[in-house]
Parts: structure tokens; sequence; C-alpha cells
């Protein structure tokens, strides 16, 4: 099995803060207003509700109480809070359905998940964006639908992406010893982390990715070097 990270490795860095982040910060108002009484949007905000109060308890200098002030806040902090990502999905749901957004993903993407499939190697993606997010970037991608090259989509519900745990639960979940999966990755915290749940790990280098102190994971620089190790 092979378990990909999204931002920095299928997906520029670029399109995601440039467009995908600005779009949400645009965008939230207007879905809080149309769809704030939605039970889907009232259970995100109820999660966000009990965030809010925990972070109150630590002490941080937050706004008082009201969802749009305090997703600004998280969003400035480029906090990974689980109901922020809830609600960002929602709204870039609904861009990707008019055709505003369109999934940004490297060339080399589509054609190492077609290679993968047809060799009956099963890909999965792991990603601190929700799956509604996850979903939408590879069904209405600039290659696509790749959404059926997938098998398998986790966010931070299974844990945070630096916890050697969140990989051992997904291994767990699909039924695939940790020696047995791939996790490629732009990111070596996170691949040290999957390393430490026994994952086999790669480190991926693109274009327009910050720098990483490797610590011994094998490097590419496109999906088409993977087949290779």
């Amino acid at each position: 099995m092979i378990l990909l990270d999204i931002e920095g490795t299928t997906t520029p860095i670029a399109f995601v803060t440039e467009t995908l982040f600005p779009y949400a910060r645009t965008h939230l108002p207007l879905y809080l207003e149309q769809q704030g009484g939605t039970p889907e949007a009232r259970r995100a905000i109820a999660r966000l509700q009990q965030e809010y109060e925990r972070d109150r308890a630590d002490g941080s200098p937050l706004p008082a109480w009201s969802p749009l002030p305090y997703l600004t806040w998280l969003m400035d902090r480029d906090r990974k809070s689980p109901a922020l990502k809830e609600l960002q999905g929602r709204v870039w749901e609904e861009g990707y359905r008019n055709g505003t957004l369109v999934g940004d993903v490297f060339d080399d993407v589509p054609r190492a998940l077609t290679r993968w499939r047809d060799a009956g190697i099963a890909v999965g993606i792991y990603s601190s964006g929700s799956v509604r997010a996850q979903q939408w970037l590879f069904r209405r991608s600039s290659a696509g639908d790749l959404t059926p090259l997938l098998s398998w989509h986790f966010d931070t519900a299974v844990g945070a992406k630096q916890d050697a745990t969140s990989y051992a639960r997904i291994a767990e979940d699909v039924n695939v010893p940790p020696a047995e999966i791939r996790f490629v990755s732009d990111v070596a915290a996170e691949l040290d982390a999957a390393r430490e749940a026994g994952l086999q790990t790669t480190l991926i280098v693109r274009p327009g990715n910050p720098p990483q102190a490797n610590t011994g994971h094998p490097v590419v620089t496109s999906f088409d070097q993977l087949d290779s190790l």
C-alpha cells in the first residue's frame, strides 16, 4: 500500500496557500450566513465552540465567542483545527461544484495512480485537510476525476500527522501490516512518526517546498521514482 500526503506531495503548496486558504477566508462568512443553521454546520460549530473553550481554558488571547472571529483567529495561526477543516471543506466543496476551484495536482500524480492501480497497489491519502476536502480536490482535479484510483482517505480524526500512533491506527484500519505501507510526504517530522510506527517512508522534494532536515528517509522528486525503491 502507498499512503500519500497532499500539500507539497500530490499538490503544490502554493495551491493550498494562495488559492484554497484565501477562498475559504473570503467565502466562510457567506457560508455561515446561508448554511449556518443546517444540521451539518451546527454540528461543526458546536465542535468549534468546544475547541474555543479549550483554548480559553489554556489562557489563549481569544476574541469574544462567535464562530467567524474564532475561525479567523484559527486561520491566522494556521491551526489544524478539526472544526475549521470541516467548515473549510464544505466551502471548498461548493467552489469545486460550481467550477471556481480546480484541484491542482503534479503531472506525475495521475500517471502514478493509474500505474499503481493497474499493478494492484492500493493507494490512500492522509492529510490534515478534511476527508471531504480531499475527495473534492481529487474529484475535480486538473487531471480529471482521480477518486476511482484512491482506496482510502484519512484526516486528523485518526490523530496528528506527527504522532506515530496515527499511522498505527491507519494500518489497523486498512488491515495492512505497517511494514507493507509506504508513506510519502514532504515533511520529515511526519515521516519520522510514520517510521516509528513501522511504515516505510519516502521524502519527496517538490518545487516550492521548504527544505527539510532529512533524517535518513529515501528521497525522490517524482512519483515515477517510487517504483524503484
